[in-house]
């Protein structure tokens, strides 16, 4: 069985114009997957399991990205999301394939 690992940077949110939730990780569709389940302290204080944005790619570009996100303003991440999911859909099952 081979392992397929997902390096990507991502932002999760509880809804449209929610809480936002700015991360990477090596494996995008366990680390989802665990924020749903309310693995993580802040995902499961502010229900936020929706992936509404990622970008793929090697670990160190998702890490150099995160950082620039997170030192971005809150409007910049709204306006990431919304250029290429406007309405706030779930991500997830597009990562899945479900």
């Amino acid at each position: 069985m081979r392992d397929e690992r997902h390096p990507a940077v991502y932002i999760m949110s509880n809804r449209k114009d929610g809480v936002l939730y700015v991360g990477v990780t090596s494996d995008l569709i366990a680390r989802v997957w665990q924020h749903g389940q309310k693995q993580f302290g802040f995902s499961a204080r502010y229900r936020c399991d929706k992936l509404v944005w990622f970008e793929m790619g090697d670990m160190r570009a998702a890490i150099t990205r995160e950082k620039q996100i997170k030192a971005g303003s809150r409007a910049k991440k709204i306006a990431l999301i919304e250029a290429s999911n406007s309405d706030w859909r779930d991500l997830y099952n597009k990562l899945t394939g479900a």
